[in-house]
């Protein structure tokens, strides 16, 4: 079956967030996630990106959502999967999955 390739944004800070302490940071959040969806998902294309919030990438989309992010005061990493929320704070792999497999991924 051929699948579309996903896109992951995971947007945090290097700071911890002032709700998040004792949780890893956005970007060690990011590594693990990137790594737990390449074990569980082998040979099976998607792309992850990480976006600080305090520093966004020129691209409108996630220029203006790593402004919410900060007005909001979301509990960041905030985890995106095609654009829908799937992740806040300490994201939980079960659900990333899940949304994962929406889109035909397989589990290895």
């Amino acid at each position: 079956m051929e699948r579309k390739e996903v896109e992951i944004v995971v947007y945090g800070a290097e700071v911890l967030c002032p709700s998040c302490v004792n949780l890893p940071s956005s970007k060690e959040t990011y590594e693990w996630l990137e790594a737990a969806i390449s074990r569980k998902y082998a040979d099976q294309p998607f792309n992850i990106i990480y976006v600080d919030i305090h520093n966004p990438p020129a691209e409108e989309e996630k220029k203006e959502f790593a402004e919410k992010v900060i007005e909001e005061d979301m509990f960041y990493p905030v985890v995106l999967l095609e654009g829908k929320i799937v992740g806040e704070g300490n994201p939980k792999l079960k659900t990333i999955y899940a949304e994962l497999e929406k889109y035909g991924y397989v589990p290895a």
